[in-house]
């Protein structure tokens, strides 16, 4: 017979626990938050306008729940042990590694949403009742979403810096101020750019949120930018247009994608895929990375 379990609501620290988890759920919480006051804000646009936010949402989501959650995952109890054997040097080499492998990873998936908005959604959705109009339309607010998406990963990578460390307080705050910051952004880019206006806010808001949790990482000194950041950039910025390139000349004009069947725009775009991510790592491979660079610390 299993024991019974009795939770006392008299004892502080069970009301210290609940505070803790409900200020964390919260704090997780807020991205759900404001793209619900989005859809209610697209909701007052023209007809469609909901439902191109949704589907743009959908396609931006798929990169930002496979990479963010697996680098969020694999970081917080790594930098957990870290914080408990007082080993601030190895934290913060770990905070580093992770925010390399997000840059890595992510600015070519945002760069590939961009490009790719149209042959993507119309591979994807161009067919019943989802018209050519409807396509272009989504392919704005996928566009504007995109120029998040690194932000909106670097959040997941950033935030466990200060969950390992019990501190749940600060990006909850800093959470708050990006749903301030969202919506004052929502009502000034919604009139010139309508629902596009509105994945823009969010897109930025995430950025917000990503600068300013790196920033407060630098305040407290919990994190240390190792040395090569330079030299990072400039490689992963030469990959990045080397692929950008690819992709644009291979995607061809934005006609040939509405008119073309189904089965036609599915082959047509997954060897397009795979000629630019074959590109991109080419390059960095040519640059001088290579796999181990990045995997020696998952073992930490």
């Amino acid at each position: 017979m299993l024991p019974r379990f009795r939770l006392d609501l008299k004892d502080d620290g069970v009301w210290r626990i609940l505070r803790q988890m409900g200020t964390a759920v919260f704090g997780v919480s807020v991205g759900q938050i404001s793209l619900l006051i989005n859809t209610i804000f697209a909701s007052f646009l023209v007809t469609g306008s909901v439902s191109w936010l949704y589907y743009a949402d959908r396609l931006m989501e798929f990169p930002a729940g496979m990479l963010g959650v697996a680098l969020g995952t694999v970081l917080l109890p790594s930098l957990s042990r870290h914080f408990a054997d007082n080993s601030a040097e190895e934290f913060s080499k770990l905070l580093d590694w992770g925010l390399r492998l997000t840059l890595l990873l992510t600015a070519p998936a945002a760069l590939a949403l961009a490009i790719l908005a149209v042959p993507l959604l119309a591979t994807l959705f161009h067919h019943g009742e989802f018209s050519a109009e409807d396509v272009l339309m989504t392919r704005q607010a996928l566009v504007a979403y995109s120029i998040g998406l690194v932000g909106l990963i670097l959040v997941k990578v950033l935030a466990p810096g200060f969950y390992s460390r019990q501190d749940i307080r600060t990006p909850v705050r800093i959470a708050v101020m990006t749903l301030f910051a969202t919506q004052f952004m929502n009502l000034v880019f919604i009139w010139p750019l309508r629902h596009a206006g509105l994945a823009l806010a969010i897109g930025l808001g995430a950025c917000f949120n990503a600068g300013m949790l790196f920033r407060k990482l630098r305040e407290k000194d919990i994190y240390r930018p190792q040395p090569g950041w330079g030299a990072f950039a400039a490689k992963t910025a030469v990959a990045l247009a080397a692929m950008g390139a690819v992709l644009w000349f291979a995607s061809g004009s934005e006609a040939g994608w509405l008119q073309a069947g189904i089965g036609d725009r599915a082959v047509r775009l997954s060897w397009i895929v795979v000629a630019g991510a074959t590109s991109y790592f080419a390059v960095l491979w040519l640059l001088g990375f290579r796999l181990r660079d990045f995997s020696r610390r998952a073992a930490d």
